[in-house]
């Protein structure tokens, strides 16, 4: 088994999404257990964690992407067709 050391900076940003993780979730359980009880602060944490989870995938920055990559995937096929008939295909 080869065994690879995870770097620190990995670890704390782990740990601190699960305590963020875990900070929702006793928010939401206060909010739907116990509502007359509930402060701002778990409205604000349930809130905040709602909105969070709306932003779309793409938006994270990705350290791997080339240049060259978007350009190469997006651009369009420009073949001429007029006036050559249907494909076969």
């Amino acid at each position: 088994m080869v065994r690879r050391r995870v770097p620190l900076v990995t670890l704390m940003l782990a740990a601190a999404g699960l305590v963020a993780g875990g900070l929702w979730w006793w928010a939401m359980v206060r909010l739907l257990l116990v509502p007359g009880e509930t402060g701002p602060v778990e409205g604000a944490v349930a809130a905040g964690g709602w909105g969070l989870s709306l932003l779309p995938v793409h938006v994270a920055a990705s350290s791997r992407r080339r240049a060259g990559a978007r350009a190469r995937l997006t651009r369009a096929s420009r073949r001429r067709r007029w006036g050559a008939g249907s494909d076969p295909s």
